[in-house]
């Protein structure tokens, strides 16, 4: 039996009922027993009242509220709504069911008390459903800004940061900008070999220290739809500037050294990442603006995270092939064509380096090129939501090192935004004109100087501006070339091999790569080339370390009117000043490299551009070398 009620009640368990005013009656006696509602008070006298001007009366008369009244004051459980035995709390005095309630604020059941409505007005059921419905969303929304908030300092916990005091004070210029005001933006992508933690697990082997197992130069372009990706061989022979140690202290420069030797810097387990920031700024010419190092472990993470990424093999790789340590062939670990990788299985394709083409890092570095393409694209397709981009954020900050300018999530996704619009086919990537020198590799000139040359001036390399528009002048026909002097007779026909660091000291560009051709004429090892720092010096000279002097007497042969001397560093330092620069015959035309008769650089061999992929390039193609 059901009767109705004035005014909702807790029901025997302590429930409020939510709609109808309606309640299963209690018993007559015993716990749960509530008392009718007395007559008076507040509630009823303003019921009255407007009950009276609604029928035209004067408020005062029977029933009408009396100023002199007693007022009936709740406390306690009375005042947040329970009832009290013997009282009737005003907010519980209603209206009998069906009675009007005002407009907007509910039923009399609902909130007793209030005015009454006109007629029309939403019953309860429906005003309470909409407002449950309102609070889930407004509960919805504080939940997904603090689940945010909590991604938001999960990722900013997962960054690591290098010290900024570590990158050279002596830096290449910053880019100009377009006639928007856009910049061109260069990021230094390490992928490093380190075995501490559970990086040693995934890349075998129990060497301490760190290594730079892969570096990508990322040029984007001015306007942020192009971008070309440089690989720099790991067994490059380069000039390590100086570095600041761990223990606060700075290197002397070496000239000579593997490219992925200024990572180790320092032999800490964490590597030496702004070193090789500064070594491939002294190599290049070029600002690095950012510089992302991501470890084993952060790269296994990240396929996992993106759901695998395709790669394809010309033929099987065994587990002798990973590991050539193992002293057998053993299984397949990676097949023959086309497959999807993640994790471990990912890691083995980019370091694989035996059983597959010449087994050089020429190789390994098509492979990396290729599987990066493939990445972008797996990324691409999957959409920028945050339900993609999130693992995938998280999988990748947990392992990585930052400079200064991306040490928090905010900074770093507001650089990947930038990102957005660059389509696959205008991503590119290639490696530096190289050659072998031995079990190392040499760098090009002058086809390396025009690779940086092209990059410094926002120009893609098939030698348009990233709008596309070629240089509205054509370069004059050029002269007919004068012929060429003989070649200079081999400086150390039967003694060991002559190693000799250019660095071009005249203030004139382009001049070092064109002093190293000379050196390599004559059988010399040009172990790396770049610009002196400081003002322009006025003669060339031939330093030399300790037992270099020979050495270097016949290097200055080469170079008439140079000066030997003996110098700070190892080995031997050509240092070309303005009188090099003065005998150098303008009417030979532009230096290797420098900027032509409209401005641009000179065009890149036919060999680097051809040899370049674009991301959306069939994953089957130019993935090993030999």
């Amino acid at each position: 039996m059901s009767v109705p009620w004035e005014g909702i009640p807790p029901d025997p368990g302590g429930r409020r009922r939510a709609e109808g005013g309606v309640r299963t009656e209690p018993p007559e006696d015993g716990p749960g027993r509530f008392p009718p509602p007395r007559p008076g008070g507040r509630a009823e006298a303003r019921r009255a009242a407007r009950n009276r001007a609604a029928q035209g009366l004067p408020a005062q008369g029977p029933g009408a509220p009396n100023p002199a009244a007693p007022v009936l004051t709740t406390h306690g459980p009375a005042a947040h709504g329970f009832a009290v035995p013997g009282r009737v709390p005003p907010s519980r005095t209603a209206p009998s069911r069906g009675a009007p309630t005002r407009s907007g604020r509910g039923s009399g059941t609902r909130a007793a008390g209030r005015r009454a409505a006109p007629p029309g007005a939403p019953r309860d059921g429906r005003r309470g459903a909409l407002r449950l419905i309102a609070w889930s969303v407004a509960g919805a929304l504080v939940a997904l800004a603090g689940a945010g908030g909590a991604v938001y300092y999960k990722l900013n916990g997962n960054l690591r940061s290098f010290d900024g005091d570590a990158i050279a004070p002596d830096r290449p210029p910053e880019p100009s900008a377009d006639a928007q005001g856009h910049r061109p933006v260069n990021v230094l992508l390490i992928g490093s070999d380190s075995r501490s933690g559970n990086n040693g697990d995934l890349g075998g082997g129990d060497e301490g220290g760190a290594r730079s197992d892969t570096t990508i130069l990322l040029h984007v372009y001015a306007d942020h739809r192009h971008a070309v990706g440089v690989s720099i061989p790991r067994d490059a022979l380069v000039t390590v500037p100086r570095c600041k140690l761990p223990n606060g202290k700075w290197t002397r420069e070496q000239p000579g050294q593997m490219f992925n030797s200024a990572f180790s810097v320092g032999n800490s387990e964490a590597g030496n990442p702004a070193c090789t920031q500064n070594t491939v700024e002294r190599l290049t010419g070029i600002r690095v603006d950012h510089t992302i190092e991501v470890n084993f472990e952060g790269f296994a993470a990240m396929t996992g995270a993106v759901g695998g990424v395709d790669v394809c093999l010309p033929n099987d790789i065994h587990e002798g092939n990973i590991n050539p340590n193992l002293g057998r062939k053993g299984g397949v670990v990676l097949a023959k064509g086309r497959q999807r990788v993640s994790g471990q299985r990912a890691l083995d394709y980019v370091r694989l380096r035996h059983g597959i083409g010449d087994d050089s890092d020429v190789g390994r570095m098509k492979r990396q090129q290729a599987f990066l393409a493939s990445l972008l694209a797996r990324i691409k397709s999957k959409g920028l939501n945050p339900g993609a981009l999130l693992p995938l954020a998280d999988a990748a900050t947990r392992s990585m090192t930052v400079d200064p300018g991306l040490d928090s999530a905010a900074k770093l996704m507001d650089f990947a935004l930038t990102l957005k619009d660059i389509d696959l086919h205008e991503v590119k990537f290639l490696t530096t004109p190289w050659r072998y020198n031995g079990a190392r590799i040499d760098l090009v000139h002058p086809a390396v100087d025009a690779l940086w040359r092209t990059l410094q001036a926002d120009r893609t390399i098939d030698g348009q501006d990233a709008t596309g528009r070629q240089e509205d002048s054509a370069a004059p026909t050029a002269p007919p070339s004068p012929a060429a002097p003989p070649s200079p007779a081999p400086l150390a026909p039967d003694g060991a091999p002559i190693r000799v660091a250019v660095q071009n000291g005249s203030g004139t560009p382009g001049l070092a790569a064109r002093a190293a051709e000379t050196l390599r004429a004559a059988r010399v090892t040009v172990t790396g080339t770049a610009t002196a720092r400081g003002a322009a010096r006025p003669t060339t000279a031939v330093e030399y370390g300790a037992g270099q002097r020979a050495n270097a007497e016949k290097v200055a042969t080469l170079f008439p009117g140079a000066a030997v001397s003996p110098g700070p560093a190892a080995g031997i330092s050509l240092r070309l000043g303005r009188d090099y620069a003065a005998a150098s015959t303008p009417a030979a035309g532009p230096a290797p490299g420098t900027a032509g008769p409209s401005g641009a650089p000179a065009p890149l061999p036919a060999e680097v551009v051809s040899g370049a992929r674009s991301a959306d390039d069939d994953i089957c193609r130019n993935v090993s070398y030999g």
